[in-house]
């Protein structure tokens, strides 16, 4: 299995080695070379091979020259471009903005292997050398940005990525069927300009044959002259991302009309089976050996996906803007057969990290409706409290825990992904909550309440704080049963839409009444393609039209981040600061319900030194009197 042989061609001469004289496709990526699942790359790449076609590699190329872009000479049918697992400027910058120190998807966790806007960079350079070759992009970074949007970075909104990048389709979500069907069409010389029809994808005409059917946002220049527009935008955006009821969207960009097809079917189980059937080498390319290998694939190696889609829909999230909300999962005996080959791995320890996926413990759709009519237009499952609708089972999820962790040389089961503890605690039947505490938690278990102030928590599209109260409760409650000492990490976000200095306040008094000091907080990321992006830079809600609260300046953001630790003494100024911008001079003292001492007194180091010498003088003057009278 691991032989260089079964990775894709990333070279010329892998190419000839395999008696191809050109390739089909050349996969363009940002990120180094991994052939695993948990990788977007792989699986397309992979299903296009298990298709008929020929696909080469080319990763992280020098986007400064033409050099690794001649590399395989020009493919047949066209080139796929992504800019990796992650937005490229996300990649690159942390919520401040700030240079990122290394790279998680780069060999040897390297910085500055790919540029940034990696998409737009890579396609310009493609059509720079080509000229008119079919160009499609794809991924997380051409998904998200398929519409105008805000850019945080930029701070502005830019275009479709589409335009920008001038490419000739776009695959938005999991690409998996889109991308076959538009390689067969190529194949079958079909022109490129011509295939307008594939769900799944965005493509742009001039306006004058604009399609007559779906639905129109407000445009490019109108998004840009006015957030009201671009709040409207963005909840048109959104509500039509189902595919069982979503209409095509189209938004003008000048001359130009972007249009959105239907989102695509979802993958049925024997397909999903199919995809992760596929001979992937579980593991980075060789020729990164030297360098360390490549950090991204630590987490994910040992880790099955069984699900795709959260109807969870947290404001924060793009993943409804990209999977959508629609659960798909894969078979037990699919996951069971992809256990068996980890175990199988030369370094496998017996742990399996995770069997989990964007919700771990979500296996069904969350009502009966929703094989009939899709999901509801503009409302959530489980917030602000839990639909009446919902049903909530793990009886199929726990029954695959239990026959994998039993599996030969299998230690330990964890489950690392997200688990909603609201979808939990609405199953009436609690053995999945018994056994997730006795067999799959490694010590810790990291749930993401975000906040406790309800305010906040609407903004996000998360459940009021009582739920995480009374998960934490049970969760303690059966781990004493079972004798383990076991704690709980909660994820917590700072600086949300939505945010004052008040409710900042309020949760780090929370915190402080539960005994919770978190080592690491999260600020607010505004990235693109979600509703809390649209509240950040409109600073209104998209749902209401109301208006939202933002933190914006920087020195607030730090504040508010900063009474989250209101324990560490490096950010006591900043506490103090925010208590007293929030009216709450009563937090600063010295009592069990303060949050952090007053301020020492500064010595004046000139009056000490005055001090000093008149008590130098007034000691030799009292000696001189003892003296005199000597």
């Amino acid at each position: 299995m691991n032989n260089m042989n079964g990775f894709l061609p990333v070279t010329k001469d892998d190419m000839t080695a395999r008696g191809w004289e050109q390739a089909d496709f050349v996969y363009v990526s940002g990120d180094a070379y991994v052939d695993h699942p948990a990788f977007g790359a792989a699986i397309i790449t992979r299903v296009l091979e298990n298709a008929g076609f020929k696909v080469a590699f080319l990763a992280q190329p020098d986007w400064r020259s033409n050099k690794d872009f001649e590399r395989f000479g020009r493919p047949r049918l066209g080139f796929l471009v992504s800019s990796g697992n992650i937005d490229s400027m996300v990649a690159h910058y942390t919520a401040a903005k700030k240079k990122r120190s290394s790279d998680y998807y780069s060999p040897g966790g390297k910085f500055g292997l790919r540029p940034d806007r990696a998409v737009i960079v890579y396609c310009n350079k493609i059509r720079e050398i080509y000229g008119d070759i079919p160009i499609v992009i794809g991924g997380l970074e051409a998904s998200l940005r398929r519409f105008a949007h805000y850019d945080y970075w930029d701070d502005k909104i830019r275009r479709s990525i589409l335009l920008d990048a001038q490419a000739d389709l776009l695959s938005f979500g999991m690409g998996e069927r889109s991308m076959v069907e538009i390689a067969q069409r190529l194949d079958a010389g079909e022109n490129i300009s011509d295939i307008r029809d594939i769900r799944g994808t965005c493509y742009s005409v001039d306006v004058r044959e604009t399609p007559y059917y779906g639905t129109e946002c407000p445009s490019f220049d109108n998004v840009c002259n006015s957030k009201k527009e671009y709040a409207v935008s963005c909840r048109i955006q959104q509500d039509e991302q189902d595919f069982f009821r979503g209409r095509a969207v189209r938004q003008r960009h000048g001359s130009r009309m972007l249009v959105q097809n239907q989102p695509a079917i979802p993958l049925s189980q024997e397909e999903l089976d199919e995809v992760y059937s596929l001979p992937y080498m579980r593991t980075y390319h060789p020729m990164y050996e030297a360098e360390g290998g490549v950090p991204g694939i630590e987490e994910v190696r040992f880790s099955i996906a069984h699900n795709r889609g959260c109807f969870g829909g947290c404001n924060f999230c793009s993943l409804a803007f990209h999977q959508g909300r629609y659960i798909t999962t894969r078979s037990k005996e699919s996951i069971v057969n992809e256990a068996k080959i980890l175990t199988s791995l030369p370094d496998f320890k017996g742990y399996i990290h995770d069997i989990g996926g964007p919700t771990a413990n979500f296996r069904r759709p969350s009502c009966d409706g929703q094989e009939k009519r899709g999901l509801c237009k503009g409302k959530k499952c489980l917030a602000p409290t839990i639909c009446p609708n919902l049903k909530s089972n793990h009886e199929e999820y726990l029954d695959i825990l239990r026959t994998v962790r039993a599996l030969p040389k299998v230690k330990k089961v964890f489950i690392r992904s997200g688990i909603r503890y609201d979808y939990m605690l609405a199953d009436k039947n609690d053995a999945f909550f018994r056994e997730l505490v006795a067999h799959h938690v490694s010590g810790q278990l990291k749930v993401a309440p975000e906040h406790c102030s309800a305010a906040v928590l609407d903004k996000m599209g998360k459940p009021h704080i009582e739920a995480y109260l009374e998960f934490s409760k049970r969760y303690f409650k059966y781990s004493k049963k079972e004798g383990k000492e076991q704690y709980l990490v909660p994820y917590l976000m700072s600086s949300h839409p939505g945010s004052t200095m008040k409710d900042a306040v309020e949760l780090a008094l929370f915190l402080k009444k539960i005994g919770i000091r978190p080592e690491q907080v999260q600020d607010f990321y505004p990235t693109p393609g979600t509703v809390s992006t649209c509240m950040f830079y409109t600073g209104l809600d998209p749902y209401t039209m109301t208006e939202v609260y933002v933190a914006k300046d920087p020195h607030e953001k730090a504040m508010q981040r900063a009474l989250l630790q209101y324990f560490n003494p490096k950010n006591a100024d900043l506490v103090r600061e925010a208590l007293k911008r929030a009216g709450r001079h009563d937090l600063i003292g010295y009592g069990d319900k303060c949050l952090v001492a007053p301020k020492k007194p500064q010595p004046s180091f000139g009056r000490e030194r005055n001090d000093s010498r008149n008590a130098r003088q007034g000691k030799y003057e009292k000696n001189a009197r003892s003296n005199r009278r000597r």
